[in-house]
Parts: C-alpha cells; sequence; structure tokens
C-alpha cells in the first residue's frame, strides 16, 4: 500500500500498540487473557508496519524469524510448567519467587507470568507466520 498518511501514522500507533500490549499481558498473568491478547496487539502493530510499507521491509526489519518467536516462546511454557515438579507439587502449579530491589519488598515473580510471557511470544510468531504466508500467496499468484 502507497498510503503516506498510513505510513506516517504506522510509526506512532506501532510503538502505542506494543506499549499497550505489554500493560495488558503484566495486568494479564493475574487475569484470563493477557499473555494471549497481548501477543495478539503486538503482531498486530507488526502487521501494520507490514501493511502501511510492504511485507518485506517488514522481513528485513526484524531480527528474529517468525518461528524463533514460536521457539522462544514455546521454551518458556515448556520451562513454565516444571518448578512445581521440582518443589514436589503438582506438574503447572503455580510458584512464586521474590526477586529483591532495593527500597522495595522485591518483585514477585511466578511461574504464571513466565507462562503468560511464552504465550505472548509464541502469539507474535504465528501472526507474524500468518501475515507472511499470506503475503507470499498475493505475491506469487
Amino acid at each position: 500500500m502507497n498510503s503516506v498518511i498510513l505510513q506516517i501514522a504506522s510509526k506512532y500507533v506501532r510503538w502505542l500498540l506494543v506499549i499497550f500490549s505489554v500493560i495488558i499481558l503484566i495486568r494479564g498473568h493475574n487475569y484470563p487473557g493477557g499473555g494471549f491478547i497481548g501477543g495478539l496487539l503486538a503482531g498486530l502493530s507488526l502487521a501494520y508496519k507490514g501493511f502501511a510499507f510492504t511485507p518485506e521491509l517488514l522481513k528485513k526489519e526484524i531480527k528474529i524469524k517468525p518461528e524463533g518467536y514460536m521457539g522462544i516462546g514455546l521454551i518458556l511454557i515448556f520451562i513454565s510448567i516444571w518448578p512445581g515438579v521440582f518443589l514436589k507439587t503438582a506438574i503447572m502449579q503455580g510458584v512464586w519467587f521474590t526477586i529483591p530491589f532495593p527500597f522495595t519488598e522485591g518483585f514477585k515473580f511466578g511461574t504464571p507470568f513466565l507462562f503468560d510471557i511464552g504465550v505472548f511470544f509464541t502469539v507474535i510468531g504465528v501472526t507474524l507466520l500468518f501475515l507472511f504466508s499470506l503475503s507470499y500467496e498475493k505475491i506469487w499468484k
């Protein structure tokens, strides 16, 4: 697409979508859908650039292939299900750790949040793969 307005707007709207997706991810680990909806918004921000400019430009710009995002996400999901087993509780049992920070009581980090981060990256990878497959069909037919 060659819309100048869409190209200029994409530079600003993309970052708003990324910030909003991270907020949804962080908020969502206590509520349903945080990693999934956040991943969809982050994938939408990348798709927006692909639609505003070209998918080829987006392919050149991203550092990790879509399969890499999906792999990172699935590894994080796999890691998140095992701490419960190692601590002699059920598999996928939520386990929380406190990471100390100065002048605070610390940051409470749990396996549900790690699971949501994994879902976040997996959904970004699937969204990019879907976008690139659509652009491939459009280019080669």
